[in-house]
């Protein structure tokens, strides 16, 4: 065991800070980061990867981009935390609004987690409902009451729930299956006047990336409004990494509140929820639902987000990485086909998932043939021995970032086809 690993486990649960870091999904001992840069994560002792984690999704510019580290530096020196109002909050709001015209304020926050948790309590202080809808496998943060048949680490480690949720606030939530209109159906005619809101990851990426139809995201649309009760898109992972106005943007559905996370930071802890006035005038310190943070709108994590939404502004980055996504499926998929596994190449725009099955990758979390995990376990193993830097866990997705150079892509297809040859090999 490396020293510092063994350090970490004498002072941290497992040695790490959260759960899937500990690779006891895949096997093997997970390195220890020194340093990141562009689309490279070097470890300790001097080893350099090909990285296709990116920080779990935010680092759509790469590592250290010198636009975000330059503004980083200059917010640091001027202060690191005011608890207070700062002009490059106001400014990152004004930026964030403008990617989701359909909103009128936004609430910064310091975690995806955060954001999603106050935007349930938004809908129920709103609605003055108290049960929540989400769906199988769909994460949305450790907060107590979207721990439920949650996915990410839940589904990595195979645990269906937390321990530590008390039953009655676990029975204010209603689990659906994804892609299926009528269990929806029928939970609203049951109990519609109850349900305060249905929050879905428009595009689930913490079980696999299970794409969903735009039919059934309508039909949630129309159920909610016809119930009276709120629609959740939870964007942070989709938001501004899949288009500049996330799934909102590509789906053309107006939910009535989306959550944010991850790049709106540029990396640094930096959540948001947003909504339009109506609903955020329920929002303390205008109105009764109670949401505070001292570290919300922290004056060096806005400078970051403000430097990567500028160098987001122009539509034409999508489009590049949404090529380079392109080219990381095609050759991570003809690798499959050469070596006859089953297997498909998933991918929205920049962000990837290998479904190791027969067939069509799933839309919803009882289609996913967890055997695949496994398999992704012995090719886990064999990817970081070639260098190429893949999620510890079978449920978890790739993200490519503009750093990607071609040299990049064609560096990590040779290291999958390397590994996979050895995962066949090994049987």
């Amino acid at each position: 065991m490396h020293p510092l690993l063994e350090r970490a486990k004498k002072v941290m649960p497992g040695g790490v800070s959260s759960p899937v870091r500990a690779f006891l999904a895949v096997g093997g001992e997970p390195p220890i980061v020194a340093k990141a840069r562009g689309a490279e994560v070097t470890d300790v002792d001097g080893k350099v990867y090909t990285d296709l984690v990116g920080s779990w999704g935010p680092m759509i510019l790469g590592h250290s981009h010198p636009a975000v580290v330059e503004a980083i530096t200059r917010a640091a020196q001027e202060g690191l935390s005011f608890g207070a109002t700062c002009e490059r909050e106001v400014m990152l709001a004004e930026a964030v609004l403008c990617r989701f015209p359909w909103a009128e304020k936004v609430r910064f926050v310091s975690t995806g987690t955060e954001a999603v948790m106050s935007a349930v309590r938004l809908a129920r202080g709103a609605t003055g409902r108290s049960r929540i809808v989400k769906f199988e496998a769909c994460y949305h943060g450790h907060a107590d009451s979207l721990l439920v048949k949650g996915g990410s680490g839940l589904a990595t480690l195979g645990i269906p729930s937390s321990a530590g949720v008390p039953p009655a606030l676990a029975e204010l939530t209603e689990v659906l299956p994804l892609d299926d209109e009528r269990a929806a159906d029928e939970l609203f005619a049951a109990k519609g006047k109850e349900i305060a809101c249905v929050i879905i990851e428009p595009l689930p990426a913490n079980s696999g990336l299970l794409v969903q139809r735009q039919e059934f995201l309508e039909h949630l649309r129309k159920l909610t409004r016809a119930h009276g009760a709120l629609l959740i898109f939870d964007e942070v992972i989709s938001g501004l990494r899949v288009a500049m106005g996330g799934m909102t943007e590509l789906t053309k559905i107006e939910p009535d509140i989306v959550t944010l996370g991850k790049i709106v930071g540029g990396g640094m802890p930096v959540g948001a929820y947003l909504a339009k006035d109506t609903l955020m005038t329920q929002v303390a310190p205008l109105g009764p639902v109670y949401q505070a943070g001292t570290l919300s709108g922290n004056p060096v994590a806005m400078a970051a987000g403000l430097a990567t939404l500028k160098l987001l502004e122009d539509r034409k980055v999508y489009a590049e990485l949404d090529q380079k996504g392109a080219t990381l499926q095609k050759g991570f998929q003809s690798a499959l086909d050469r070596h006859g596994l089953p297997a498909t190449v998933a991918r929205v725009g920049s962000i990837l998932w290998l479904s190791l099955q027969k067939g069509p990758a799933p839309r919803a979390w009882h289609q996913v043939e967890t055997a695949g995990a496994k398999l992704y376990g012995k090719l886990h193993r064999n990817l970081m021995r070639e260098g190429l830097w893949m999620a510890p866990s079978a449920f978890e997705v790739a993200f490519v970032s503009l750093a990607h150079a071609p040299e990049h892509l064609e560096r990590a297809t040779a290291a999958f086809e390397r590994a996979l040859a050895a995962t066949v090999k090994e049987g």
